[in-house]
């Protein structure tokens, strides 16, 4: 498919994959609106900021309702926003576990029921949810953070079952350890070269959006061949 001219929706997009993301499809002559609370370092005359929390129905519904009103449909939603606290359960907080619920899932749900009639009127469009290996797997003191990913899974794999016949996709994108800014909660662990790089991410998820139409990526798995370096002996 030709993205040229497709408008496209990114959420969290000042920084990491998502600010990626917006450039490469910016690079494919998309016209991207970028949510967020935070703006992007984009000086692009089709890339357009509206500072929106996730976390808030309204503010994603006004959103939506701004970029439907200046555009003819919506093509392409990209839901990125996202964070993690880890550690014990017993130790993660209220206040944590109900901020890591709020972005990475009530945010995604939000911003795929605004879209959805947009795209179903077209009939047309792909979601793509960033969700995390973290969402195939449990880990040790990420238990908070996998909870929330594997919802994100859930509802992507429900959620494409119910719009195949609109002609609109969904995939789900589970990304290993990327060198972002993700692990800022994390002291323990610090970002290196041998993590995914964000724009190599991109570059899957503009692959995938590229396919023709009649070509669906449900699930895309993407992994560090050697997340802690080169083997030594």
């Amino acid at each position: 498919m030709n993205l040229s001219g497709k408008i496209a929706v990114v959420t969290g997009v000042s920084k990491g994959i998502g600010l990626a993301v917006a450039n490469a499809l910016l690079q494919k002559q998309c016209v991207v609106y970028g949510l967020g609370r935070n703006g992007a370092e984009i000086n692009h005359p089709d890339f357009h900021f509206i500072k929106t929390d996730v976390r808030h129905a309204e503010e994603v519904k006004k959103a939506i309702s701004q970029i439907a009103s200046e555009q003819p449909r919506i093509d392409i939603l990209i839901n990125n926003a996202g964070l993690g606290y880890f550690g014990f359960l017993e130790d993660i907080s209220d206040e944590q576990w109900h901020e890591m619920f709020e972005t990475n899932v009530d945010g995604m749900f939000y911003c795929c029921k605004a879209v959805l009639p947009h795209m179903k009127k077209n009939q047309f469009g792909h979601i793509i949810n960033i969700a995390s290996t973290a969402a195939l797997e449990g880990m040790p003191q990420v238990s908070a953070y996998c909870a929330t990913k594997w919802a994100v899974k859930g509802l992507s794999e429900s959620l494409f079952r119910e719009v195949r016949d609109y002609r609109i996709k969904v995939s789900c994108v589970y990304p290993g350890s990327t060198k972002t800014d993700f692990f800022r909660n994390s002291p323990g662990i610090q970002p290196h070269d041998y993590m995914l790089m964000p724009d190599d991410i991109a570059l899957m998820l503009v692959q995938a959006l590229e396919m023709p139409d009649n070509f669906h990526t449900v699930n895309l798995e993407i992994r560090p061949l050697q997340p802690k370096g080169p083997k030594t002996t």
